[in-house]
């Protein structure tokens, strides 16, 4: 994403990454240059944008390790990552973002890797309504779509439903797929009958073909759709919404993660069907 958004160059980019490493060959392969943290006390920033693993992630880096500092007044957050609407009161409250005045976008993608590596993600975002073409340009550098679902928090509520979507139809898709591997049909032929009608999905066009062949090392990890998945269903039972087969789905997703199978992408519920 960021190597997409260094093509602009309207912007004085600056990249960060937890680990040195990977910020280092980034700087090496892309315009741009490296920030390091509580060394460049005299950089501020109209806008920062976020994509991380969790909620406890996020806190880590804007608050405990300061990143919000470095913000000018006026200036934007936009946050990539999925995280719980709690996240979002934490951060629209610290003290900094009120002060400065501070722009918070919750912006969860969609389209994975794939997705990612061809700057053609989907952006659901929620926040205000300031400054929204200013983002949505910035966004453009790395997705084919980005909507502004309503104020904060209904991007992450709109990642939930996603989410949901997802976890629901990768089961159906297993579940089919093992049905067709245990009678030996031929695969490719089944593909091509299916796949232009009602059954079509993104997940078939882009999964169906590796997972025949076992191959689970593509895009969105289970962990991360565990962690995902719990966060909708609290938010579910919220609403008084008893949500089975997301429960169900979640189950085989947390099996797979205590068999070592954590980092493999969604798709690897069929796994389970198939031993």
């Amino acid at each position: 994403m960021a190597g997409h958004l260094s093509k602009n160059k309207d912007l004085d980019l600056y990249v960060y990454n937890r680990n040195d490493e990977i910020s280092d060959k980034w700087v090496k392969e892309y315009d741009g240059s490296k920030f390091i943290l509580n060394n460049s006390s005299n950089i501020k920033f109209n806008g920062l944008i976020t994509c991380l693993k969790d909620d406890d992630s996020i806190v880590n880096m804007l608050v405990n390790k300061k990143l919000l500092s470095y913000l000018k007044k006026n200036s934007f957050i936009i946050d990539h990552s999925t995280t719980s609407l709690e996240l979002i009161d934490k951060i629209a409250s610290n003290q900094n973002v009120i002060v400065n005045n501070i722009s918070f976008f919750d912006a969860p993608v969609s389209g994975g890797q794939s997705g990612a590596e061809n700057g053609s993600l989907s952006v659901m975002f929620g926040g205000p309504t300031k400054q929204i073409s200013t983002i949505k340009k910035i966004m453009s550098s790395y997705s084919s779509a980005s909507i502004r679902i309503g104020p904060s928090g209904h991007g992450q509520l709109t990642k939930m439903v996603n989410q949901l979507c997802i976890a629901g139809l990768l089961q159906g898709l297993s579940e089919g797929m093992a049905l067709g591997i245990k009678r030996q049909l031929n695969m490719n032929n089944v593909f091509d009958a299916i796949s232009k009608g009602a059954a079509q999905s993104w997940q078939m066009d882009n999964r169906f073909k590796t997972m025949v062949k076992g191959q689970f090392d593509f895009g969105f990890a289970v962990d991360l759709m565990i962690k995902d998945l719990k966060i909708a269903i609290r938010e579910s039972e919220n609403a008084s919404l008893d949500l089975n087969i997301t429960k169900a789905v979640l189950k085989k997703y947390e099996i797979l993660s205590d068999q070592d199978d954590g980092r493999l992408d969604t798709s690897s519920l069929l796994k389970i069907l198939n031993t």
